[in-house]
């Protein structure tokens, strides 16, 4: 909760335009906020009055939160809002590291980090509330003329090669992308009043209520079911740039509302597997991740490709590739293993998944080549050879899961292969 007693109650006299802007930074940190509320919010205050400082907050709280996941953004926004005169600076430091806010020097909670891009997110130099002329030591101005061009170069900008403050801006566009999947026709039917087959036992027992009389003939149509999707993501040091980025996607996937999929997996390994489902369904991308890096022991480890995706086919397969799953399979390859060990594994794979789609950075390179033993081993068990290293490879598995018969640039590394 928020400590009251240091809490200064606001002096500017525009208390409902203060009240909306509040409600409309909740609402892009993810609270479902409408005007409704905040109409409510505003009759609230005015009803509970604005002297005690205990009860603004609490009257605010009862109209904004309605779970108490919620209560951690609301309370570190209304922190930013209502207390700090300087809270612009502060919110910048967060997502900016080079800026200096006048706060401690200490690193964001997940929350605290959300609730800066909210309120940064669109914000006005005539929206947001200035500090007095005392204290207005540094003007931080937002030039947005440039954004659509900086978006476009981002789209096409090694993960690697990100700034802090680039990395930061690709994670909010990455959160906006989305995966649609293909639905699959199951064996089983389902009843369907313009089904192309038709139901002689429903026809029938119909027309045994009517006195034998059939007046209609009932059909039935294939039943429509949604794969699964799992991801195995390689964390080890080579991999830890794109890895993160990645699950940032997988984060945004598994929480996309009307998305399709069934079920998200998600899986880490390094020099062990571990699972980081439970993880990926908190609403917070930060403190999710936050809990998954805290659960996978081994980030910037080594790499055991083989016996990490031989521990996945005896423990896991069985539990999560039901219903036509799609692996999602992002590693460079590069294993010091045994090589029939992981070729013994990866064909396993392929035989339990509808499709085995391998993003792998190293692609980014004009002259790749499966060279390595342990890209060599995989190759064959792969359905899509695609690249993972900037958004726009990520923007292009759309494609890969819309085309059946999308390899990639599989047939080209093939090719290269047999040459060799």
């Amino acid at each position: 909760m928020v400590e009251l007693a240091e809490l200064e109650l606001p002096e500017n006299p525009k208390l409902a335009q203060n009240i909306t802007w509040f409600a409309r930074a909740l609402r892009k940190a993810g609270l479902p906020i409408g005007p409704g509320r905040t109409m409510d919010a505003i009759r609230a205050v005015e009803a509970a009055g604005f002297t005690d400082r205990r009860d603004f907050y609490y009257t605010l709280q009862a109209c904004f939160v309605t779970k108490p996941d919620q209560r951690e953004t609301f309370d570190q926004i209304f922190r930013l809002y209502w207390r700090d005169p300087r809270y612009m600076e502060q919110m910048m430091s967060w997502l900016l590291p080079s800026v200096r806010g006048t706060q401690e020097d200490r690193t964001a909670k997940p929350a605290e980090k959300r609730a800066a891009e909210a309120i940064l997110d669109g914000a006005e130099a005539d929206d947001v509330p200035q500090p007095d002329e005392d204290e207005q030591e540094t003007l931080i101005e937002i030039d947005a003329s440039r954004t659509v061009s900086d978006e476009e170069r981002l789209r096409t900008l090694d993960f690697e090669q990100m700034s802090t403050a680039e990395m930061a801006r690709a994670k909010r566009m990455i959160a906006r992308l989305t995966l649609p999947v293909q639905p699959l026709k199951s064996r089983r039917t389902i009843a369907a009043p313009n089904g192309a087959r038709p139901d002689w036992p429903a026809t029938m027992r119909a027309a045994m209520r009517k006195g034998g009389d059939i007046t209609r003939f009932a059909t039935r149509d294939q039943r429509i079911r949604w794969p699964n999707l799992v991801a195995i993501c390689d964390i080890s040091g080579s991999m830890s740039h794109y890895s993160r980025a990645v699950l940032h996607f997988l984060h945004a996937v598994a929480n996309e509302k009307g998305a399709g999929w069934a079920q998200v997996h998600a899986f880490t390994f390094g020099t062990r597997l571990t699972n980081i489902t439970r993880h990926l369904r908190r609403r917070d991308v930060d403190a999710a991740l936050a809990a998954a890096g805290a659960e996978a022991q081994d980030w910037e480890g080594g790499t055991r490709i083989g016996e990490c995706l031989r521990t996945f086919n005896r423990d896991w397969s069985r539990r999560v590739m039901g219903q036509g799953a799609i692996v999602l399979l992002i590693t460079d390859g590069l294993d010091r293993g045994d090589p029939a060990q992981l070729e013994a594994a990866m064909r396993r794979l392929h035989l339990t998944a509808r499709k085995v789609i391998w993003l792998n950075p190293l692609l980014r390179f004009d002259g790749f080549a499966p060279r390595a033993r342990g890209i060599a081993a995989m190759m064959p068990h792969v359905d899509s050879f695609r690249a993972g290293h900037d958004i726009a490879s990520l923007e292009g598995l759309a494609a890969a899961l819309a085309r059946r018969d999308d390899v990639g640039e599989k047939a080209r590394m093939m090719a290269a292969l047999s040459e060799a």
